[in-house]
């Protein structure tokens, strides 16, 4: 009878009945995403673009080119998960 209760904790059982309630990765999937949305956004102003070419003193492609690259990984290697068991 107890088993039926302890079977998840009460953040399992959140994360069970709701999506999108988070869970241990949650902000480093945030982060990811800010990240991706804040490259985006510099690459979608025009003016904000062109400041960072003359800044970086390189080419708009070549911005371009390495805002694109950071947009892969932008906050590094995703969290190792531990094993369950």
């Amino acid at each position: 009878m107890t088993d039926r209760y302890t079977i998840h904790s009460p953040l399992e059982h959140l994360q069970s009945k709701y999506i999108g309630t988070g869970h241990v990765d949650t902000k480093w999937e945030w982060l990811v995403n800010q990240h991706r949305d804040s490259y985006c956004s510099y690459m979608d102003h025009f003016d904000l673009f062109n400041y960072f070419a003359v800044v970086e003193n390189e080419s708009k492609a070549q911005v371009r080119f390495h805002l694109m690259e950071k947009m892969l990984q932008p906050c590094g290697p995703p969290v190792d998960k531990p094993d369950e068991l």
